[in-house]
């Protein structure tokens, strides 16, 4: 008797509560993090304890978007076909890196070697 692959469904075993995956529920825990010294400022100081609340999911959404989120292909934008289905994490981590070298990009090029035949 021979043995046979059995294909099965593994794309949401690596996350945690359905929609998080680990790179995912790291960008929403620093995004709420940044978010909760602003609910702090608006709850004690200004005395409104629903907007703090909302700043914080709102910097909670905007981690976990660039946690999970693609660049999407847009053909209306020039040059967005370059980057089109990569994270954008990655993006902004290249922009910092960027402007770090203070907007050289270096680039290796492979010379051609012609051989006569």
């Amino acid at each position: 008797m021979g043995t046979y692959y059995i294909p099965r469904n593994v794309k949401g075993e690596g996350r945690i509560l359905f929609i998080f995956t680990g790179k995912s529920l790291m960008y929403t825990a620093i995004g709420a993090g940044i978010g909760f010294p602003i609910q702090f400022i608006i709850a004690n100081i200004i005395g409104i304890q629903y907007w703090g609340i909302v700043a914080t999911l709102i910097g909670a959404l905007i981690g976990f978007a660039i946690g999970t989120l693609k660049i999407p292909k847009l053909s209306f934008i020039k040059n967005a076909s370059d980057i089109a289905g990569e994270n954008i994490d990655e993006i902004i981590k290249r922009y910092f890196m960027f402007k770090k070298e203070k907007n050289k990009i270096y680039i290796n090029k492979e010379m051609e070697v012609k051989k006569d035949v």
